[in-house]
């Protein structure tokens, strides 16, 4: 098998000629740039000076940069004097002391004069030439234009700048925010508790996150001159359609009682208007809740309470003899699923010592362990209640807001707890008060 053979190039082909020709003219350009020639025109500007300072020697590259004559600049000038104010203050206190230590000091960022008044970013780098006996003779220095590199870098900065401005704009926004939506939220909830003769009342309200409305409601209010009512709620969903919802709640709840009292029947009118207002439109709405009366009576010291509850978990009653349990209401649905819905009632004396305990889910169902994956739980909370048994609506309230602190990111919804008790007849039998 023969080999292959290259095509050699005709040396008489015109493209060839030309080729040939231009590589010839570079190659003579190459013999003819001189050392000199190099240091003149290299990019960058080069000068050497003796060990004071005193320029000895400059490129014109240097020279064009400065916008001076060499004779105006070699053996009449120092290095430091082609430096602005703050260029020669760091030359004298820093760069110049370093050299001497080091023999070497490379990419300072420096600013050069320019005949005309402007300044000029440099990059300078520098280097003692020393004798055959270890004495130094001069200093050998490269200066880059860093004009690109300074635009460059200013850019960043006002994009910096622009972003922190931006980042701190963004935060006060958010604060006046938050504010707005603490006002809102406190507008949705009753200032202060109503003083009732012979009985406790205390409550609280955890806001899971600032950023967002709850739809978590409460309220104690009288009816007349015996009797009073209550209600917990949770309204679906977070933000202000959840706040239109739970202020529509808390205005019905508080009208049906005027109207009717019985708790099943607030909270069937309730339902009416929920299921009336926002069925058909796309954005179904509902809650849940607890409705309530009672009436102290003053003979015995004793509450009786009414309550019904919709969807909602159930009470806890914790006695004055270290006792404590839910209070059953099975079976109640949600309000404002359906135009037609069941509610379940329950009734219980409250005795001196005892306390009625109301809460939202966000409490059962705060996440915990390890790896905030287990939910609290109805035993769990049935479990603190008990040691909280004999005590005041105010320190079982206190007790659950630490609780509810000590859950910390896994706490994720908003939690409402509403306490009612009588006071024991001997005020000495509470640990606590």
């Amino acid at each position: 098998m023969m080999g292959r053979t290259e095509q050699q190039p005709d040396p008489n082909d015109p493209d060839h000629c030309h080729d040939r020709q231009a590589s010839d003219a570079a190659f003579a350009a190459l013999l003819e740039d001189s050392a000199d020639d190099l240091y003149e025109s290299a990019p960058c500007g080069y000068l050497s000076t003796l060990m004071d300072g005193t320029i000895a020697k400059a490129n014109r590259t240097l020279l064009n940069w400065v916008g001076l004559e060499r004779e105006a600049v070699v053996g009449r000038m120092r290095f430091a004097d082609l430096l602005s104010v703050g260029g020669r203050l760091y030359h004298e206190t820093h760069f110049a002391p370093l050299l001497r230590m080091q023999g070497e000091i490379n990419g300072i960022a420096l600013e050069v004069k320019r005949a005309d008044g402007g300044r000029m970013p440099v990059l300078v780098s520098s280097v003692v030439k020393h004798g055959s006996a270890g004495d130094p003779l001069l200093i050998r220095t490269t200066l880059f234009d860093a004009r690109d590199r300074r635009a460059y870098e200013e850019e960043l900065l006002r994009g910096r700048r622009a972003a922190e401005e931006a980042r701190r704009q963004s935060e006060a926004d958010r604060a006046r925010l938050q504010d707005a939506l603490a006002v809102l939220q406190q507008s949705l909830l009753p200032h202060t508790l109503p003083s009732v003769p012979g009985v406790e009342t205390a409550a609280y309200y955890h806001t899971a996150s600032a950023d967002r409305l709850g739809g978590d409601f409460y309220d104690v209010f009288p009816l007349d001159g015996k009797r009073f009512a209550f209600f917990l709620g949770d309204v679906c969903g977070k933000g202000p359609q959840a706040a239109a919802v739970t202020s529509l709640t808390r205005y019905t709840l508080r009208a049906a009682a005027l109207h009717d009292p019985d708790p099943v029947a607030a909270l069937t009118t309730l339902n009416h208007v929920l299921h009336e207002r926002y069925t058909g439109g796309g954005d179904p709405r509902y809650c849940t809740a607890v409705f309530g009366t009672f009436e102290p009576d003053p003979a015995t010291g004793a509450i009786a309470v009414q309550l019904a509850s919709g969807g909602h978990p159930p009470a806890l009653v914790l006695r004055a003899d270290g006792t404590a349990d839910f209070l059953p209401t099975p079976g109640g649905l949600l309000i404002g699923i359906l135009p037609s819905a069941p509610f379940t009632a329950a009734t219980t004396v409250l005795a001196p010592g005892d306390t009625l305990l109301l809460y939202t889910d966000g409490l059962t169902e705060a996440r915990t362990g390890k790896d905030r994956t287990s939910l609290y739980g109805d035993e769990a909370l049935l479990d603190f209640a008990v040691e909280l048994a004999g005590e005041s609506p105010h320190a079982v309230i206190q007790a659950l807001t630490g609780l509810l602190d000590s859950f910390g990111e896994g706490l994720d919804d908003d939690t409402a707890l509403l306490a009612l008790g009588v006071p024991p007849t001997d005020p000495k039998t509470r640990s606590t008060e």
